[in-house]
Parts: structure tokens; C-alpha cells; sequence
């Protein structure tokens, strides 16, 4: 049966830095590599509400939001294709307290984002400018 989900994420920015997150080694999706805050919305949630809920639960920030940056699509195996959508948001300090969906954080340069990110998100960050914005360090 196919699958379609969506997950929001948040380019959290504090002081010109992102953050990042690396995913659990178990995960099965992704384990061990970098991304940004977010998850899978809850029917009949509200995108920025559960952008709002997953940050809180993954990094204990409570953020603010700028606008939607992209949006993205791709498939994890034939059935199941995720839409993304990332959102620009700021955070409101730089203590961050881990889920235990991830095993580390680090706030960024967009340089070390090019270096740490997964190809495929680099790729989407190039494509819509990412690395262009202003507020970047």
C-alpha cells in the first residue's frame, strides 16, 4: 500500500549559526546523519504547530517562524514517497536539550553545513538558495 508523509523542518538560526541534529546510529531511516529539527505532522495538525511541537521535543527550543524556505519530495522505498517542508526560524538561546531520537547537535557555520549535511540536503539548500541567506555565517 502506498504512503505518503509529511514532515515539517526548521532551519533554526541563533546568532548567525544553524543548528543541526544528528540521527540516532539505530534509526532506520537515516541513522547517523545530520539534519535539521522536525518530524512528521499529526492529522489535522496545523504545519507550524507541529513544527513547533516536534522542535520542543527533539531540542527543547522554543522558536519563532519566518517563512517556509522549500519545499521537497522523495521516496524511502517504492510504497512510501516523505514530503518535506522546511521553514526559517529562530531560536530564542543556544541551550539545546537532545531527544532521544538524535545522539548530538551542533550549531553551524554554512560552511560546516555543506561539509556535515547528507548530499541529497545540500542539494535541496543549493537549489533554493539556502546558503544565500543573509543571516548566515
Amino acid at each position: 500500500m502506498n504512503s505518503i508523509v509529511v514532515v515539517v523542518k526548521g532551519l533554526i538560526l541563533h546568532n548567525g549559526k544553524v543548528l543541526i541534529v544528528k540521527r540516532a546510529a539505530e534509526d532506520e531511516v537515516g541513522g547517523g546523519t545530520w539534519e535539521c529539527a522536525g518530524g512528521k505532522i499529526e492529522f489535522g495538525e496545523e504545519l507550524e504547530a507541529a513544527l513547533r511541537r516536534e522542535i520542543k521535543e527533539e531540542v527543547g527550543l522554543d522558536v519563532t517562524f519566518d517563512r517556509i524556505l522549500y519545499a521537497t519530495t522523495f521516496n524511502t522505498h517504492p510504497s512510501r514517497q516523505v514530503v518535506i517542508l522546511t521553514y526559517l526560524c529562530h531560536g530564542d538561546h543556544q541551550e539545546v536539550s537532545l531527544s532521544k531520537e538524535h545522539s548530538a547537535y551542533k550549531w553551524t557555520t554554512k560552511d560546516q553545513l555543506r561539509y556535515l549535511l547528507s548530499p541529497g540536503i545540500v542539494s535541496d539548500f543549493e537549489k533554493n538558495k539556502v546558503f544565500d541567506l543573509p543571516e548566515l555565517v
